[in-house]
């Protein structure tokens, strides 16, 4: 992504950069204040799983422009366990660590497009995008 900004994933406090420039960059895209809180709040879903579940990680945000379309990409990486079920994990209430399991699902209902790869004993990315309303470009 031309434009990217990685912010490591070491602990809590990272979370409070990471939203913030999830919201500057939705702001710089044109984004709604709506659709920029819900970024934000996918960050913090995605990066909390990474200190929950492989304690260190890092999260990629960087702009979209796709077929006159304008967006928000989101990768959360990291070298943790990986997931065993995938599915289950993308299951509302599915928790594997005793948490509330609204980390994945929820990140995925704030989003337009949601993917994840996760190969056990290498990691888990999840990739997300926002499309903004209205999305001509300028």
């Amino acid at each position: 992504m031309a434009g990217e900004i990685c912010i490591p994933v070491l602990s809590d406090a990272d979370m409070v950069p990471a939203r913030a420039e999830g919201r500057a960059l939705a702001d710089r895209m044109g984004f709604s204040r709506t659709d920029a809180t819900l970024i934000a709040t996918a960050i913090s879903e995605v990066g909390r799983n990474i200190l929950v579940h492989a304690g260190h990680g890092e999260i990629i945000l960087g702009p979209l422009q796709d077929n006159g379309r304008c967006g928000v990409e989101v990768v959360a990486r990291d070298e943790g366990p990986g997931i065993i079920d995938t599915d289950a994990a993308l299951r509302d209430g599915y928790a594997s660590r005793g948490g509330l399991g609204l980390g994945l699902p929820g990140a995925r209902r704030l989003m337009d497009d949601f993917d994840i790869v996760s190969r056990l004993g290498e990691g888990t990315t999840v990739t997300m995008k926002k499309w903004r309303e209205g999305n001509e470009l300028g």
